[in-house]
């Protein structure tokens, strides 16, 4: 790999932020009015709200510059284009990614403030959407646009993909991707979805989950029966959900899936160290969540486990009776959800088809077990050596005084594998939020500092990756 090189190429970083710090009370005044717009992609009516979202976006992407601005409809909801592709065929072109749905808002009566009605208070604008990912894809807009406006042009070719299902889903941009190849096709790809270390410590996220969910369903007798009546001489549904359920996972957090850890690669000497040096206050970590000590795989410490190990999770159990008093009945019916975090190198479909053979192992006499999929995506992680990683590093030095920290975090962003695999491009996914920023909680916040800094960061990403020889070679 050739070293990085910068050059400025007649294209000024200090212009594009000096024009952008002369306007940060129209930037908070349009980051008002995109968290205003209650589009939660999971609830039908919010279907207008939606395409709200979609309309304030194009047009703010109209106002910053940016050309063949699209909203294309998709069997969910819309998506929205746009780039700008003056640059030259010499210069490489960057994919921005984000999102303008969002989670729902409940519960309403933990938040503060309405949810949807942004407030600023001690530097952090409260509102849903506001870290997640509203105000980071707006950082996205604003950079190109100060970019636009202090230099007349782009030091690079930009193209946008911004979607309205990624809360839900995302089937829409799933299948729009294999199918518009070559208007999406670009040298790197960039997502802000993801946070900081600390709020001065800016963070590079290299590696991403995976996930596997399946809903299991135990199914015995066809109505409830009288405990007394019918215990001990038919199966009950939750005891054998519970049977099935104790032997997916050990005390320690082993997954007992036979051939689970089969293809999970083993993490090596450098990584280990890379990962740990992630700064991390372990203590204040589970004082957060009100939790004593820290609990997993004895093997791999608590970073480790968290952003770089698979992990099986029951997320929920429904069964019969849970109200008042007793009521002593064998019940019908019992349910779980279960979750896997899968790392790179499992394939999502391998590990649904071992855990379903599995589970018809365990399944007791008299009861009938139903194993539905929920939802399949793959690991992802990002080589950290190439020319665009040394670009991110040096915009973060340019605006924080130090460099990133790399980091393998445990949640999953499917499109950042989509994109390898269909676009074969890698992604920098340099976000701005924070870890204490409650996303998908009552009072979701962003920290108004980063902001401004994060739009001043991606300004000083796009010139230096202008100055690396960053094309990729054309086959052929």
């Amino acid at each position: 790999m050739s070293k990085a090189t910068f050059s400025s190429n007649g294209y000024s970083a200090d212009a594009a932020i000096a024009f952008a710090r002369s306007r940060p009370n129209t930037y908070l005044s349009e980051l008002y009015d995109f968290l205003r717009i209650p589009s939660v992609s999971t609830r039908p009516e919010h279907v207008d709200d939606i395409k709200a979202a979609a309309d304030w976006l194009a047009a703010n992407m109209e106002t910053a510059g940016l050309e063949n601005i699209r909203i294309f409809p998709t069997t969910g909801h819309p998506l929205v284009y746009s780039d700008w592709l003056h640059a030259g065929d010499d210069k490489p072109t960057v994919l921005f990614y984000g999102h303008y749905d969002v989670q729902p808002a409940d519960d309403l009566d933990l938040w503060k403030t309405p949810p949807f009605e942004p407030q600023v208070r001690k530097d952090n604008i409260y509102a849903r959407g506001a870290s997640d990912d509203k105000g980071q894809l707006l950082m996205l807009v604003k950079a190109v646009e100060a970019l636009l406006r202090a230099n007349g042009a782009l030091p690079v070719n930009v193209k946008f993909i911004v979607e309205g299902e990624e809360e839900s889903g995302g089937h829409g941009l799933k299948d729009f991707i294999p199918e518009h190849v070559d208007r999406l096709s670009a040298d790197i790809a960039f997502i802000s979805d993801t946070s900081m270390a600390t709020w001065d410590q800016p963070a590079i996220v290299y590696g991403l989950r995976g996930m596997c969910s399946v809903n299991i369903d135990v199914v015995g007798p066809k109505l409830d029966v009288h405990s007394g009546v019918y215990g001990g001489g038919i199966n009950n549904p939750i005891n054998a959900l519970v049977h099935i359920l104790s032997q997916l996972i050990d005390a320690d957090g082993h997954i007992l899936i036979p051939g689970f850890y089969d293809d999970v690669l083993p993490l090596e000497a450098e990584e280990r160290e890379r990962i740990n040096a992630f700064p991390f206050d372990e203590e204040a970590w589970l004082q957060r969540i009100l939790v004593t000590e820290s609990w997993g795989v004895p093997e791999y410490t608590t970073l480790e486990r968290t952003g770089a190990r698979p992990t099986l999770d029951v997320n929920g159990i429904i069964g019969g009776y849970t109200g008042d008093g007793a009521k002593t009945i064998i019940p019908s019916k019992a349910h779980a959800k279960v979750s896997m975090r899968l790392v790179p190198n499992q394939n999502p479909h391998d590990i649904l088809k071992k855990i379903t053979q599995y589970i018809e192992t365990l399944t007791p006499a008299g009861v009938q077990v139903k194993l539905t999929p929920m939802g399949a995506s793959p690991a992802s992680i990002m080589d950290y050596h190439i020319p665009a990683m040394k670009a991110a590093e040096a915009a973060c030095r340019a605006v924080f005084g130090r460099n990133p920290v790399y980091a393998r975090e445990g949640g999953s962003i499917p499109i950042a594998g989509q994109i390898k695999r269909d676009l074969g491009i890698e992604t920098i996914l340099l976000g701005f939020g924070l870890p204490h920023d409650r996303i998908h909680a009552p009072n979701e916040r962003f920290y108004l500092p980063n902001y401004y800094r994060g739009i001043e960061t991606i300004i000083h990403f796009l010139v230096n990756y202008a100055g690396i020889n960053a094309r990729r070679p054309v086959a052929g």
